[in-house]
């Protein structure tokens, strides 16, 4: 039997948002690795943010940003609703 995922590589995605937002169902999770520098804003709704090395989390409400402080990985995750997040 052949599967067709068995030759499968796992290749990187690169995600431009040029305008607007990504908008976040409730509960879901945006991953986003070795980003440090790099804002995220909440245009929508409310995020919860953890980031590797890093002692506190960071909660955002709409209209508020918070740049990325570690390289590796920052989970930004939407709250009690759906969210809409730029990532500059």
């Amino acid at each position: 039997m052949h599967y067709p995922h068995a030759n499968y590589k796992e290749s990187l995605m690169k995600l431009e948002l040029q305008s607007g937002g990504l908008r976040l169902d409730h509960g879901q999770l945006l991953k986003v690795r070795d980003s440090a520098g790099s804002t995220v804003c909440a245009l929508e709704g409310a995020v919860w943010i953890t980031e590797d090395h890093q002692l506190k989390d960071i909660v955002l409400e709409e209209g508020q940003c918070y740049r990325l402080q570690n390289p590796g990985l920052a989970i930004v995750h939407a709250l009690s609703g759906p969210a809409s997040v730029t990532l500059n």
